[in-house]
């Protein structure tokens, strides 16, 4: 069996490269702001996790790629609308989102959300709750019943917001505030862990299945090599296939 799926792979690796023509350039957008999945370095260049797969991924796939940052609240209307080609941000796979563009498979498994907060005794169920704007953390806080959502546009705002005092707690990635947690004293994690969405997945206009399926088979050749799972340790961001 697992020859068996290393020769599709192969197959369908093969077939990007006459695809790849009609693609001269793939753009890949992304936020850049959201470590450790993305994020800008010093020299204001795409960093992370996902610049470390999506590189590898149009590798595999022999495609020439470039990336896009751009905001995370229009980042799915720029796909639909052309700016680029790929979304590649740490977006979790949902129905909801299906409905408007296409996810290849995954490339994480689905990881826990968490709150965090200033103060242990924080009664989520009533609280303010900061998520950031059109996220799967957004949608269940939304969904409480008696806690209050406050959005706000990028994920650094949800964490000012609970430090001055504006929220009670953050709803967001346990990948992404573990490294905060560490870094701050006063912040803790409080309640349970919320399990959201199923995985990420990159995110493609539903038109381009050659595209997709060109970057399912690259994302498949690093689940059967280990390498994906590699990277995945490396950047801290959850559990390996």
């Amino acid at each position: 069996m697992k020859k068996l799926l290393l020769a599709s792979t192969v197959f369908a690796l093969g077939a990007s490269m006459a695809m790849a023509d009609a693609h001269s350039v793939v753009r890949l957008g992304t936020e850049g702001a959201y470590p450790p999945f993305n994020f800008l370095n010093d020299d204001g260049e795409v960093d992370g996790f996902e610049r470390e797969l999506g590189d590898e991924l149009c590798a595999r796939a022999e495609l020439t790629c470039e990336w896009v940052t751009n905001d995370w609240d229009s980042i799915i209307p720029n796909l639909v609308s052309g700016n680029y080609d790929v979304i590649i941000a740490g977006m979790s796979i949902t129905d909801e989102r299906d409905e408007v563009i296409d996810f290849s498979d995954n490339y994480t498994q689905p990881d826990p959300s968490a709150f965090l907060a200033l103060s242990d005794d924080v009664d989520l169920e009533n609280a303010v709750i900061a998520a950031q704007a059109s996220t799967i953390q957004a949608a269940h806080v939304a969904s409480m019943g008696g806690a209050a959502l406050l959005e706000f546009a990028s994920p650094e705002e949800t964490i000012a917001a609970v430090r001055n005092g504006e929220a009670d707690a953050v709803l967001a990635d346990r990948a992404f505030l573990e490294p905060i947690e560490a870094s701050d004293a006063e912040l803790m994690f409080v309640g349970d862990l919320v399990m959201l969405g199923g995985g990420v997945g990159l995110g493609i206009r539903e038109s381009d299945n050659e595209l997709r399926d060109a970057f399912n088979a690259a994302i498949a050749s690093m689940k059967e090599d280990g390498s994906l799972n590699a990277l995945i340790e490396k950047w801290e961001i959850g559990e390996t296939f």
